[in-house]
Order: structure tokens, then sequence, then C-alpha cells
């Protein structure tokens, strides 16, 4: 209960509530949550464990929303273009096209979700423009920013679905390549995220 914790205003009317603790105050076992509710009627809350971690070392995360992403080179061949997939510490060279791969997906309909996917300073978007599209039964609005991909889905039904983008390489050096993150606007606690890669163009 909210009177239990020194210091916390709850609001009035609502009895919404808002702490945080910092640094040293951060114990393992404060990630052991019970909630209960002795009224008869229906309470709404969340609780978020946040913490700092270098990109390229986030592990892959799931909810009831999925997302799953994987880079391939395109290589061109006698028969045409092949594309294959990004093996761990594999070398890229400038003026290589990476297509990027995002597997999402969705245990029930959903409505309004976002899915933000992060690129290395290396990597330079080949499309560039921004706009509605349609593609594999799925409707979005494709954002085109300095460091990321945004797709705006207005309806996720229940399912999975893929997207897929190419990016060039742009510069030499080693880099965090980010993760895709799935998320609803309207229960963020809905959320998922791809595991962080490194990249390294010689």
């Amino acid at each position: 209960a909210p009177k239990e914790i020194e210091g916390v205003k709850v609001e009035a009317g609502t009895g919404y509530f808002k702490t945080s603790w910092k640094g040293e105050e951060i114990k393992a076992q404060m990630g052991n949550i019970k909630v209960t509710n002795p009224n008869k009627s229906i309470a709404w809350g969340a609780a978020y464990w946040q913490y700092y971690e270098t990109l390229d070392r986030i592990k892959g995360h799931d909810t009831p929303l999925t997302v799953e992403k994987t880079m391939f080179i395109e290589e061109l061949t006698d028969e045409g273009p092949v594309i294959k997939p990004m093996k761990e510490g594999q070398q890229l060279r400038t003026g290589d096209k990476v297509i990027v791969r995002l597997v999402i997906g969705t245990d029930r309909n959903m409505e309004y979700v976002h899915l933000k996917d992060m690129r290395a300073s290396a990597l330079e978007p080949m499309d560039q423009l921004s706009g509605y599209a349609y593609k594999g039964g799925l409707g979005f609005y494709k954002n085109v920013t300095d460091v990321s991909t945004e797709f705006f889905i207005q309806y996720l039904n229940k399912g999975t679905y893929v997207l897929e983008y190419p990016l060039m390489v742009t510069q030499k050096g080693e880099f965090s390549n980010g993760i895709a993150t799935l998320q609803s606007f309207y229960a963020p606690e809905f959320a998922a995220h791809s595991e962080g890669k490194r990249i390294y163009v010689k």
C-alpha cells in the first residue's frame, strides 16, 4: 500500500502514486513484487524495472508481442543477387548492401503499435522517404530518421509479419547496431525487443 512507502504522495480521487529508487538503493529482491487488491473493483497499475546497458549486449525479450531482427548481406552472383545471413563478427566492406528483416508477431489483436529499429551509424537507409505502405497483410506508416527506421501500425492483428528494408554500408570501424523495439502505445507494458549486435566494417 502507498502509505507504507515513506514520502510518497497519493493523488486525490484516483489513488495514483509513483516512486523510484536509484543506485545503491536498488536491491535484487526488489524485483519480487506482490500485488493485492482488497477491493471488489478492478484496479490498474504497472511496475517498470529500468536500467542502462550497452546496446550490443542486450538480450532479446518477448511478451504477447515478439520481434526478431535478422541481417543479411546481398551478394551479386552470375544467377543474380543473393542474400546470405550475416554471421556473428562478420567483416563488412563499405559499399555492401545489407537487408534488415524484422519478424514481428502478437498472440492477440492489437491497435496502435510502434516498431522502432535502431541502426549503426555506418549504415545508411537506401530508401529515405517516409510514407504509408501496405505489405504482407500489414499496413503501416514508415518514418526514416537519422538513427532509426520507425513503423507506426494502427492495426496489428493476431499473427506473424515480416518487414524488410535495405541499408548501405558507408563507414569503416566497429559499431553498435542497436535493437528493434515493438511496443503498444496505450498498453506500454506490452513490449518486446530484439537482441543487440556489433557491426564490423573494414
